[in-house]
């Protein structure tokens, strides 16, 4: 089994989260077949965007108060350093491929709401009607307790940050979610904020975040791994060191809950999280595996 220290044979591919597996697989079987870095990182997230089973991005997404899904999503070329996001958009799936239509059709990086909606509906998306009945009967339950918005379990907020390294040595990457369970409509988490739930610098490396989107933006999480690579730490230990940061900052008795991954151009990787054993999934020719990052005990 390889290990954070080693470079990985390329195309390699890691993201978030045991269901983040089946992403990296299509997205290296994307890269197999000859297509490009972004679309790997399409196919690949896609396939989570449609996953029902997965309670926190696309399809099977958490909605908000409201009982709406609203989803987040963004990608990043390398090589051009350009970018597309958009924020709180409903009934569109999937949003990583409207992302990827805001950077190459527009003139813009980021559109949100009904205005994501409508750019989606003139470029030949659909209308996806989306709540499955499961999150239907978990948000009628929650409503039924008068909880203000927001106020979810600690497990209701994955993201999906899905980073490749191509054989070539570029980079590429993606986020998407359905953000934080019974969000205020309208919330937008870091997901789709280029620095905040993902970064890529084709010089240095890549990253992209997952957990409470609010902790990771307040001090643009992802952008600080690359710095640190930058700068020459390990993938590994940038994630570490971005969390202690945020940890030194971070109000005393509240939860942090937020992890980390990157790859740099040498093609190592690493992952770090504020809590015990955050999983993450590595996947290149001949291997594909969901590992273990430590856990960065706060030492405040």
């Amino acid at each position: 089994m390889p290990t954070s220290s080693t470079a990985a044979t390329l195309p390699l591919v890691v993201s978030t989260w045991p269901f983040g597996k089946d992403a990296n697989e299509k997205a290296l079987q994307t890269l197999t077949a000859g297509r490009s870095l972004l679309d790997a990182v399409v196919e690949g997230i896609t396939v989570t965007e449609y996953d029902l089973s997965v309670p926190s991005v696309g399809a099977g997404g958490a909605p908000n108060a409201e009982g709406v899904i609203s989803l987040d999503a963004c990608i990043m070329d390398g090589p051009t350093h350009h970018c597309g996001s958009v924020g709180a958009v409903e009934g569109i799936l999937p949003a990583i491929r409207l992302a990827r239509a805001v950077m190459e059709k527009t003139q813009h990086v980021m559109l949100v709401g009904d205005g994501a909606r409508r750019f989606a509906l003139a470029n030949g998306f659909s209308h996806t009607p989306m709540l499955t009945d499961g999150q239907r009967e978990a948000w009628l339950k929650w409503k039924a307790q008068n909880a203000p918005a927001g106020a979810a379990p600690p497990d209701s907020h994955d993201t999906i940050a899905l980073v490749v390294l191509g054989a070539d040595g570029n980079l590429a990457g993606g986020c998407s979610t359905s953000g934080r369970a019974y969000k205020l409509p309208g919330r937008v988490g870091d997901s789709p904020i280029i620095g905040s739930g993902l970064y890529v610098d084709n010089d240095v490396g890549a990253a992209g975040a997952t957990g409470v989107g609010e902790n990771v933006m307040r001090f643009c999480g992802s952008f600080q791994v690359v710095e640190l690579m930058r700068a020459g730490a390990h993938p590994q230990e940038a994630c570490a060191e971005t969390i202690r940061r945020i940890q030194r900052k971070h109000a005393p008795g509240t939860r942090l809950d937020i992890n980390f991954l990157a790859i740099d151009k040498r093609g190592r990787f690493g992952a770090a999280g504020s809590g015990a054993g955050f999983p993450f999934a590595v996947t290149y020719p001949g291997f594909s595996q969901v590992l273990s990052s430590a856990q960065v005990p706060d030492t405040k």
